[in-house]
């Protein structure tokens, strides 16, 4: 079987970390980079040998597969035009900043029979750890993804909602049954012009909950979940990696031998998918709920 051709659209770290995938699987071929600086792209497409684009279209034309690795502002554009054109796609969480580009963009891919998988990488660990062995569903769910201002200024182009807390976003959609019915939510500016600080309540049709906090304005690191089920509950700090489990299932925080680089591991689960030789860990309709909750969260907590 021929390789895929893959290009990277964004010469960012995530950019980079993705064209380092692609360039070192035995199912690919990096094709290219694209940004919209091109004296970026091609200090990154050199150290890997290959073409640098300042226009999308010009990677898309060298490529079958398209990672799409902007700020999440340009994420719906970049992977409906690469849709458009037949192409598979790999695009970094979130997948839209809109419910309805969301679900548009699923409906693309099934149309065109392409592959649209979205970045949830998480979703690796918490299969990893066993979360979704459990033949229980939560009643409650928390979490708490703090960390200090990037230097770089890393996803300002978003609210930590959209670049932190989309993280348990969609594992609260996986894990929680029903639908999410209510939320309430607030926040605060502090050194961007989006929200940096945090917190929702999520109610369900099952009458569970999700109670999820994150901030990208923290003193210190701070990653925390805590699950409750009928049968006892389940608290991780997954920097200690220490764990209260008083459930009958077994947990496996420390996933480092198993699974040691989750990035990877989605990767490769999407050239493989996109060779047909697997299904799609993160379809794009699979990321909905995500965006929706998100885009719900956001606008109570703007009001």
């Amino acid at each position: 079987m021929d390789a895929l051709k893959v290009g990277v659209a964004g010469a960012g770290v995530f950019g980079n970390y993705h064209a380092q995938k692609a360039a070192a699987s035995a199912r690919t071929k990096l094709t290219g980079i694209f940004d919209v600086d091109i004296n970026r792209a091609e200090e990154r497409a050199s150290g890997f040998g290959v073409a640098a684009y300042s226009q999308f279209e010009e990677l898309i034309e060298q490529s079958d597969a398209i990672i799409v690795a902007v700020p999440a502002t340009y994420h719906a554009e970049l992977t409906e035009q690469a849709l458009i054109a037949d192409r598979h796609v790999l695009v970094e969480k979130p997948l839209a900043l809109r419910a309805k580009t969301a679900r548009r963009l699923a409906g693309e891919a099934i149309t065109r029979g392409k592959i649209l998988q979205v970045g949830h990488q998480e979703r690796f660990v918490a299969k990893a750890m066993g979360m979704f062995r459990i033949e229980e569903a939560p009643i409650l769910m928390e979490s708490v993804r703090y960390s200090p201002p990037s230097p770089e200024g890393r996803a300002g182009d978003v609210s930590v909602i959209w670049d932190l807390m989309i993280h348990d976003l969609d594992l609260a959609g996986c894990l929680i049954e029903g639908r999410f019915e209510g939320v309430k939510a607030k926040g605060r500016k502090i050194h961007s012009d989006h929200l940096d600080v945090a917190e929702a309540e999520f109610s369900y049709s099952s009458g569970a909950k999700a109670i999820l906090k994150a901030s990208r304005a923290a003193e210190a690191r701070e990653r925390t979940m805590r699950v409750v089920y009928p049968s006892g509950e389940i608290s991780v700090d997954f920097l200690t990696r220490e764990v209260i489990n008083t459930t009958p299932y077994d947990i496996q925080v420390d996933v480092s031998a198993t699974l040691p680089d989750p990035l990877g591991a989605a990767d490769e689960s999407f050239f493989s998918a996109c060779l047909g030789e697997t299904n799609s860990a993160i379809p794009g309709h699979g990321a909905v709920t995500a965006v929706a909750m998100a885009e719900a969260a956001e606008t109570i907590a703007l009001v």
